[in-house]
């Protein structure tokens, strides 16, 4: 019997989470989902001056917003007595070190290899310390941080997007696990994590590769099952730009207040660098179902979020009048006209923050749009129009009886007439729409 797939999600409550974080997450829900596993939101807490409770409440609201519903939650700053533990395992193994070297000397350290070509690589000098060194170097520069000693060897590890990695830890200086004021980093702690939790497979950024290869080696050296590892590729803006300075705008607390819709967005990020085609789904089950890892490619994905507009409308038009009655009541709109002004609009909106402008285009009257040449045609026609209340035969009955006295006919009939009483060019069907019209602006 296979054993049950765990997958993950642990951001650090730093800030709001943004589309990169959706990424991770979104992937690491539907591999769970699709196994019939489970998912956990592990909460990466360890750095006690920034996480913030504010950010924490922010990351399951926003989850909870998209539908992405976690089996459990784990926090790790309740976990500081399994991480200690696994680093005093490491210092019996002596694969564990204390070093000592301020940053400037460690730039210096850097400089000096690369002047010589060979690889900015921490050379290990603190190994070779001893102990009435090490005592006199804690008195005068307080204590050091620890570094995890790597086997310089090869890891490889079968990446479920990259294909094939192999990184020689030869190449990659010793990390650093716990810093000089005790603080646990995150290499140690996702390791513990993961293991303790028995995590089948994490799904990450690219940008995670050389941590993978490191964490493999603590897993190996504490005991610990090796996950199924993929790394997804970054984001980019739609010219290729780096993402990073745009990531602030591209919150998901925004992107919900700029009116994008839950599957609008997850229809999107569930494909966006796969080779299949984003199309809109309305069904967590068909989301499930079609996702499928290894169909993602490693280059940079181009993430232009404008898209996300034509998915929120296309959502919309999928709605009905219950599915939206609150927006449409807080719109302003009288109840015994909802389900006629639902039906009008639901096909002419991009969010529904429409809603309310729609309705005081009906109910105040919009401004009209009236070319200076149209203005006598107008003048005429708006004598012409019988009085409010209109219904579904208005339109038909007014244009002609306007062509009639006027000749005009076709284009140059409908739209001056459209844009008079709507102030727009395209819109609804007006036989459609002016049984809503309460209030008419134009006269000419």
């Amino acid at each position: 019997m296979s054993a049950k797939t765990i997958t993950r999600f642990a951001p650090s409550p730093t800030g709001w989470i943004h589309v990169g974080n959706l990424r991770t997450a979104l992937m690491n829900y539907l591999i769970a989902r699709k196994a019939g596993g489970e998912f956990i939101l592990r909460i990466d807490d360890t750095d006690p001056v920034r996480s913030k409770e504010e950010y924490v409440d922010g990351i399951k609201r926003d989850l909870e917003w998209l539908g992405l519903h976690w089996d459990r939650v784990e926090r790790q700053s309740l976990r500081m007595d399994r991480y200690e533990a696994a680093a005093e395992e490491l210092r019996k193994m002596d694969r564990f070190y204390e070093a000592f070297e301020t940053p400037t000397e460690l730039d210096l350290k850097r400089k000096k290899q690369l002047n010589m070509g060979k690889p900015p690589v921490y050379d290990r000098a603190a190994m070779a310390l001893t102990d009435a060194e090490k005592d006199a170097l804690r008195a005068d520069r307080g204590a050091g941080v620890w570094r995890f000693k790597l086997d310089r060897e090869r890891i490889e590890w079968p990446d479920g997007i990259l294909g094939d990695i192999s990184i020689d830890a030869a190449s990659v200086s010793d990390p650093v696990l716990i810093r000089g004021d005790g603080q646990i980093l995150y290499t140690l702690a996702s390791v513990v994590d993961d293991t303790d939790m028995g995590v089948t497979d994490v799904v990450r950024g690219s940008d995670h590769v050389t941590n993978t290869a490191t964490q493999i080696q603590i897993m190996n050296a504490l005991g610990g099952a090796v996950p199924s590892f993929a790394h997804h590729s970054l984001l980019t803006g739609p010219q290729g730009e780096a993402l990073s300075k745009r990531l602030g705008v591209l919150a998901l607390r925004d992107l919900r207040e700029r009116g994008v819709k839950p599957f609008a967005l997850l229809s999107l990020m569930s494909r966006l660098g796969s080779s299949d085609p984003v199309e809109l789904r309305t069904d967590m089950a068909e989301l499930i179902d079609g996702f499928d890892i290894g169909r993602f490619g490693s280059s940079p994905t181009k993430l232009d979020d404008a898209d996300l507009m034509p998915l929120t409308a296309r959502y919309l038009q999928t709605l009905s009048l219950e599915d939206v009655a609150a927006e449409v009541e807080a719109a302003g709109v009288p109840a015994e006209l909802a389900a006629q002004f639902w039906d009008v609009t639901h096909d002419n909106i991009t969010t529904l923050h429409d809603l309310a402008p729609w309705w005081k285009m009906f109910s105040e009257g919009a401004e009209p749009d009236i070319e200076p040449e149209d203005r006598e045609f107008i003048a005429q026609a708006m004598t012409l129009l019988p009085d409010a209340p209109f219904d579904g035969q208005t339109w038909s009955n007014w244009t002609t009886a306007v062509k009639e006295a006027t000749g005009r006919k076709g284009k140059g009939l409908f739209m001056p007439l459209r844009k008079a009483l709507t102030g727009q060019a395209h819109g609804p069907e007006m036989a459609s729409l002016m049984p809503l019209l309460q209030v008419l602006k134009a006269r000419g």
